[in-house]
């Protein structure tokens, strides 16, 4: 994927990309400020859908960490912070999302969601907590409403913790299925009527999830012929504008080597195959099913070849993700299918164990806004 060419000012044709905040008790805040210290270029026209005081912490934790380096580190300094010469942001309140674009490169746009938060009554570091899941739903669920409306091109999510979610009364396991609830809705339909799937993409993989947030037996059940043709049909659909062209997507076996003709399982000869069949026949370009040991190295695309694959069809969650994230949590993005919205996000979590340090590195989170920019329909003329 390529990006379009900026103008003269990029703020003057670029629409408004939301941010949401996260679970402040995570990164989520650390890596926003981070990326737009590291990259302002990639961050213009995005402003920060969440809560200011919480936001305000999160970037004086940020520039502290940066004035303690910023004498010893240089402008090669991987964290991409103090190569940034030490140049200071602060939290800018905006009204409307049209505002972001006016903000001056020294602000990093803000748009309060809910009440402002007192500063001296913040959630604590590092622990889940029903109120920073709170924020974190708000701030997804604004968002997701201002996209349908067409307020903003999309929206970019930072890490919320799953159980702060839950506690917060949100009845949802994570992001995709609250979108998914929020399109359903606008567009007066049945969850069901909104079939969606999780694409984790880098520079070197692609893999879609046929089953998304559920156990693993769950997991199992949900490859249904049905399921399985349903996802490379949006996977087809969602790709073939974004490549120019048909994706040639792999699909993976459930069972141990493809199931060997029926010796490990047989779901791969009555699903499976047979799903991917009926795709061929609609002109969707699908082979397999292919061991799922292999695929992922087949369709990995390295300087030296392409791969051969431009996506890989996964039965399930860890089937799909483990290849990906082992390749490099920086340069994995969580991209959201089938959705009459943009979504995006860094494929991490909220990890409690660096919040509050600083240290958090934003190159997921800003490589999920430049994807969220290349998914974007352009500006209107």
């Amino acid at each position: 994927m390529t990006m379009p060419s900026p103008s003269a000012d990029p703020r003057s044709s670029l629409r408004p990309l939301a941010l949401t905040l996260g679970d402040p008790a995570g990164i989520g805040g650390e890596i926003i400020a981070r990326a737009f210290l590291r990259d302002p270029p990639a961050t213009v026209g995005c402003f920060v859908a969440g809560d200011q005081a919480h936001l305000e912490r999160a970037l004086a934790v940020v520039l502290r960490r940066q004035g303690r380096r910023g004498a010893a580190a240089g402008p090669s300094d991987p964290s991409g912070v103090a190569g940034a010469g030490k140049r200071l942001l602060r939290v800018i309140p905006i009204g409307s999302p049209a505002e972001a674009a006016g903000v001056d490169p020294g602000g990093i746009p803000v748009l309060q969601v809910g009440p402002r938060h007192d500063p001296e009554r913040l959630v604590a570091w590092g622990q889940v907590q029903a109120a920073a899941g709170r924020i974190a739903g708000e701030a997804v669920v604004w968002a997701a409403r201002a996209a349908l409306r067409g307020d903003i091109a999309g929206l970019v999510t930072a890490p919320l913790h799953k159980k702060a979610l839950a506690a917060a009364g949100f009845p949802f396991p994570g992001h995709t299925e609250l979108l998914q609830a929020e399109a359903a809705a606008h567009l007066q339909r049945p969850v069901s009527g909104v079939p969606v799937r999780m694409m984790l993409a880098s520079d070197a993989l692609r893999t879609v999830l046929v089953s998304i947030h559920v156990s693993l037996r769950q997991a199992i059940e949900a490859v249904t012929f049905d399921n399985v043709l349903q996802t490379l049909r949006i996977t087809h659909q969602a790709l073939t504008p974004v490549l120019g062209r048909p994706p040639r997507l792999a699909v993976a076996g459930l069972n141990p080597h493809a199931g060997e003709g029926g010796l490990f399982g047989r779901e791969e000869i009555e699903i499976i195959a047979p799903a991917v069949h009926a795709a061929r026949s609609e002109g969707i370009d699908a082979d397999g099913p292919h061991p799922p040991d292999t695929v992922f190295m087949r369709a990995r695309a390295t300087r030296q070849r392409p791969g051969a694959f431009d996506a890989v069809i996964a039965m399930y969650h860890d089937q799909g993700l483990i290849p990906v994230k082992y390749l490099g949590l920086d340069r994995g993005v969580n991209v959201t299918l089938g959705l009459p919205l943009v979504r995006t996000s860094p494929d991490h979590g909220t990890a409690f164990d660096l919040a509050g340090t600083g240290r958090a590195d934003p190159a997921s989170l800003l490589a999920a806004i430049r994807a969220a920019r290349q998914l974007a329909a352009p500006a209107p003329h």
